[in-house]
C-alpha cells in the first residue's frame, strides 16, 4: 500500500447535535449529502486498488456518492466505537451523570473500550498493508481517529489530539519507511448550514 485515504462520511443528526452515534445505523442529512457529493468529485476518478466501507448507511452512502461503492468491500472493522449505554448521548449529558467524563478516558458501560476499537483498527491495517497501490476507507470520526493513532504506533488513545470532521479527508502514508500522516481533515464542506 502506498496511501491509506481515510474519509469519514458526511453530516447526520447526530453528527451535527454532538450525539455519540456508534451502531445506530442513520442517515445522511440534505447537509451530508451535499458534503459526499463534493467529497466525491475531489476523488471519483482517483484509481484505488481496494475500497473498504463501514457496513452503516452514512458511510455507504458516502462512499456511493463519492462514486465508489461499486468497488467498496463491506469491512465489520470499520464500524464506529460502540457506545454502549452512551449511544445517542452527548457528552455534557453524560458528564451530569459523570462528571469530567470524556470517552477517551471514561468507561463505557456495555461498549467498547478505546483498546479494543484499536485492536479492530490493527486487523483493517494488517488486510489493507498488502494492497498494490492506495487504498480508500469510508469510516466514522473516532474510529478513524484510532486507526490514524495506531498507524502511527501510538496508543488508541492518542486519536483524541486528531480532530475529525464531517466529508473529511487525510491521508497515511510513509517518510523513508516509517507511517506518517501526509495529511489531515482535509475538509469538503462548503455548504452553509440551512
Amino acid at each position: 500500500m502506498q496511501l491509506l485515504w481515510l474519509i469519514r462520511h458526511g453530516e447526520t443528526a447526530w453528527s451535527r447535535s454532538g450525539q455519540h452515534t456508534g451502531r445506530t445505523d442513520i442517515s445522511l442529512t440534505p447537509r451530508g449529502v451535499m458534503q459526499a457529493e463534493m467529497l466525491g468529485r475531489r476523488i471519483a476518478t482517483k484509481p484505488f486498488a481496494s475500497v473498504f466501507t463501514s457496513p452503516l448507511a452514512r458511510a455507504r452512502e458516502t462512499c456511493r456518492l463519492a462514486g465508489h461503492l461499486a468497488t467498496a468491500q463491506p469491512d465489520e472493522d470499520l464500524l464506529e466505537w460502540d457506545y454502549g449505554a452512551f449511544e445517542g448521548r452527548t457528552t455534557p449529558e453524560i458528564q451530569k451523570e459523570f462528571p469530567g467524563w470524556n470517552i477517551w478516558t471514561g468507561s463505557v458501560p456495555g461498549g467498547e473500550t478505546p483498546e479494543q476499537v484499536g485492536a479492530r483498527v490493527d486487523r483493517f491495517i494488517a488486510r489493507a498493508s498488502g494492497a498494490d497501490g492506495d487504498v480508500a476507507a469510508f469510516a466514522h470520526g473516532h474510529l478513524l481517529r484510532i486507526l490514524a493513532a495506531r498507524w502511527l504506533k501510538l496508543p488508541a488513545v492518542g486519536g483524541r489530539y486528531l480532530a475529525l470532521d464531517t466529508a473529511s479527508l487525510s491521508k497515511l502514508g510513509y517518510e523513508r519507511g516509517l507511517p506518517v500522516v501526509r495529511s489531515w481533515n482535509e475538509s469538503y464542506d462548503l455548504v452553509e448550514a440551512p
